[in-house]
């Protein structure tokens, strides 16, 4: 299974999906189409279902995102709750950003995954 790697645009987060388990989104998530944008990683994330046995981490640190990309992220998170073996949604935030704060304390509230909450220096 091949690993994705997407470098930041200034619409676009950096995705780094890699098959030992390691998932990371970072940046803005503002495409002007989020589903063209998210599909590729949903279907990453359901091949990576079908053979991931260990631990699955995906780390989020997202500045901002649109309405659209939110739906994309909730079907993302609801997909790593069929992934075999142990699963984390690491969800980062700055230290005064209530909204991303809350955005991620919406999401462990409707995804049955562990949420961990990480604060970071603005």
């Amino acid at each position: 299974m091949d690993d994705i790697a997407l470098i930041a645009s200034t619409k676009t987060p950096s995705v780094k999906f890699s098959a030992d388990g390691h998932l990371e989104l970072k940046g803005r998530s503002i495409p002007e189409n989020s589903l063209d944008f998210y599909k590729p990683l949903l279907e990453w994330v359901d091949n990576y279902s079908r053979q991931a046995t260990g631990e699955t981490t995906i780390h989020v640190q997202l500045e901002y995102f649109n309405t659209s990309s939110s739906k994309c992220l909730l079907d993302l998170f609801k997909r790593l709750e069929n992934i075999g073996g142990k699963v984390a949604i690491h969800w980062y935030y700055e230290q005064d950003d209530e909204d991303m704060l809350e955005a991620g304390e919406d999401y462990e509230a409707i995804v049955n995954v562990p949420f961990k909450m990480i604060e970071v220096e603005g």
